[in-house]
């Protein structure tokens, strides 16, 4: 991969554009703490944000389309260079979607929902990744990889409906709970690659080899509920004929996970972190599964569940590891991080927890947790802010 790039050149790029996890890794992690700020502070009344007509919408649109997508597009025009053996997008072409993703984060709450420039440009960054992540798989025929290209097309098509149809509830709530279930379809696909081998090169234990038929059958049944939830309407997909789906693919899932030998990563925070991320798919599932058996669990509950805890703790766990590894420095972190993972952890577990158990706590539970995510992205924009806006530490280009 080295030597594909010139380093006299790489050296006159900015550290901090010189591969597409550098941004939006950094500047995701700070968006999402300065966006949850801003929602813990609406929804206790400190102050309101004055182009903000609907917070939830603003809270759900950004989490996912700003914050989520952000971090998936820097995980894939980095992990692209490795595929292909073909350099990643880098300087003003990196800078120019940076650009256009910071655009609408930034303006957003003081010109509103309403603003067509703004949806523009947060209609435009996304294809823009889309199209630097397929030219180098195209030619190089990788096309194993090819499908992440379509699904950030079907991301921009989510986040365009969200924007058109943002002062409808009912239909943003649909549309916010596909995109977590897409998000977490993508988490499913890639858990399954890069966990087992993280797993066995860190405890120096053999890999374990997947069974087939049970990855087929686990990706088949989480494919399903995302294509039952992208052309059904919610009503159906959440009724009782529903439930042996969502009770299926969460068994399926979590028999894959065990598989993985969770208790050998206990003393290895950037394993356990990853381990514990992928367990929120089969809890999520399941209350996916309660909700519409009629039991006591909201949809904003199972959805927190995947978004909260899956996404955001397996997000904090990759890029946490995906900085280190690609800014040649060891795969250690210290008591900050380790501490980070648990915050992140807790703030999906008190997000749920406490309004399902103690309903007339709800606003502390969802205060608390936000609290907790805030503390845990704001370590690590802490800790990670001088290593990506610094050369890597082995000279290499990158």
């Amino acid at each position: 991969m080295y030597q594909i790039l010139d380093s006299r050149k790489e050296e006159q790029v900015m550290p901090l554009f010189r591969l597409g996890f550098r941004p939006f890794f950094l500047l995701g992690a700070l968006f999402s703490t300065l966006a949850m700020l801003g929602w813990l502070g609406q929804l206790n009344g400190w102050f309101n944000l004055p182009g903000i007509s609907n917070p939830i919408w603003w809270h759900g649109h950004e989490m996912l389309f700003g914050f989520g997508a952000a971090i998936v597009a820097g995980f894939l025009l980095t992990a692209v260079q490795n595929w292909t053996a073909h350099p990643g997008v880098r300087s003003w072409p990196l800078a120019l979607v940076v650009g256009l993703w910071m655009l609408p984060r930034t303006l957003l709450p003081w010109l509103g929902e309403g603003n067509t420039l703004l949806m523009v440009a947060d209609l435009l960054w996304l294809p823009l990744c889309a199209w630097f992540l397929a030219k180098p798989i195209l030619i190089t025929r990788q096309w194993r990889n090819l499908f992440f290209v379509p699904l950030l097309l079907i991301l921009t098509l989510l986040n365009g409906a969200s924007w058109l149809w943002h002062a409808a509830w009912n239909i943003v709530e649909h549309l916010l709970i596909t995109t977590v279930l897409l998000f977490t379809t993508l988490i499913a696909v890639m858990g399954g690659r890069v966990i087992p081998f993280f797993t066995a090169r860190a405890t120096g234990q053999e890999k374990t080899a997947p069974q087939l038929w049970l990855e087929r059958a686990a990706l088949a049944t989480l494919w399903l509920i995302l294509l039952c939830w992208l052309l059904l309407p919610t009503l159906w997909i959440t009724s009782i004929y529903i439930v042996p789906l969502y009770i299926v693919a969460a068994s399926l899932h979590l028999w894959r996970q065990l598989r993985w030998h969770l208790p050998s990563t206990l003393a290895h925070p950037l394993l356990w972190s990853l381990h514990l991320a992928y367990l929120f798919i089969p809890l999520g599932l399941l209350a996916l599964a309660a909700h519409s058996a009629g039991l006591p669990i909201t949809l904003s509950m199972a959805s927190h569940l995947l978004s909260a805890g899956c996404m955001g703790t397996m997000i904090l766990g990759m890029i946490a590891r995906v900085s280190l590894g690609h800014s040649g420095r060891a795969l250690q972190v210290g008591r900050r991080i380790t501490g980070a993972f648990a915050l992140v952890i807790a703030a999906a577990t008190m997000r749920v927890a406490i309004p399902l158990l103690w309903p007339a706590y709800t606003m502390h539970g969802w205060s608390l947790s936000a609290l907790a995510w805030i503390a845990a992205y704001g370590l690590f924009v802490w800790v990670y802010a001088p290593i990506l806006t610094s050369p890597r530490a082995d000279g290499r280009p990158g």
